[in-house]
């Protein structure tokens, strides 16, 4: 039988107002997440990734793969912010990625799903919104980063939504450190995972704050 794996899909605004340090931050947070996940033996076992990057379109810039074998895409910022459409590159990549359950053998474990976005969406998102917030394809964890983004938008894709304070790169870099954390918590509490019950995060370090 093959081995479960714990999908992990990170979709990440790369839109014209990240870049400069934000986006640097964003480049060495991803660094540090990979090598501080290579680095705990349950998460190698479970854990693959796969990056989505959207600014005035969206892409899946690496497919589901697991740890050791992931590259670093090249990650810049510019244009607007096309949530929307990576909603849509979500949908389809879970779709076409994630092994589903059989009669004879379990799937893969549902996908955890970071987003983080620094402002407000440029493309007609709700459609998308909606029809994840019913097909629930995973654990969608959203971030509102810095001032400019807005949780009210992100509360209509998940119910668990964080606010990181700022952009500085202090912050981006503590946001990556928690994803890091969180993937790690959940390869390793996997046989509590429920299909529909909410997953426990860790502790959240000063910079996030949850969005009630």
């Amino acid at each position: 039988m093959s081995m479960r794996r714990l999908p992990v899909y990170l979709l990440l605004d790369c839109s014209g107002s990240m870049s400069g340090e934000p986006i640097e931050a964003v480049r060495s947070g991803m660094k540090a997440l990979i090598s501080d996940l290579r680095q705990d033996p349950q998460a190698v076992e479970t854990a693959y990734l796969s990056v989505i990057t959207f600014d005035s379109s969206a892409r899946q810039v690496v497919p589901l793969t697991e740890l050791m074998a992931f590259q670093e895409p090249q990650i810049d910022a510019g244009g607007t912010t096309s949530l929307g459409e990576a909603l849509g590159v979500l949908e389809k990549a879970v779709d076409r990625e994630v092994q589903k359950s059989t009669q004879t053998q379990k799937g893969d474990w549902k996908p955890l799903i970071f987003l983080m976005t620094d402002g407000l969406p440029t493309d007609n998102w709700e459609p998308a919104a909606e029809r994840l917030k019913k097909s629930r394809p995973g654990n969608i964890i959203a971030c509102a980063a810095g001032p400019d983004a807005d949780t009210t938008v992100l509360k209509q894709i998940s119910e668990i939504v964080v606010q990181l304070n700022s952009l500085q790169p202090d912050a981006l870099r503590a946001f990556f450190r928690w994803v890091s954390s969180s993937i790690k918590s959940t390869s390793q509490s996997l046989a509590q995972v429920v299909a529909d019950q909410p997953i426990s995060l860790p502790p959240a370090p000063p910079q996030i704050q949850i969005v009630p």
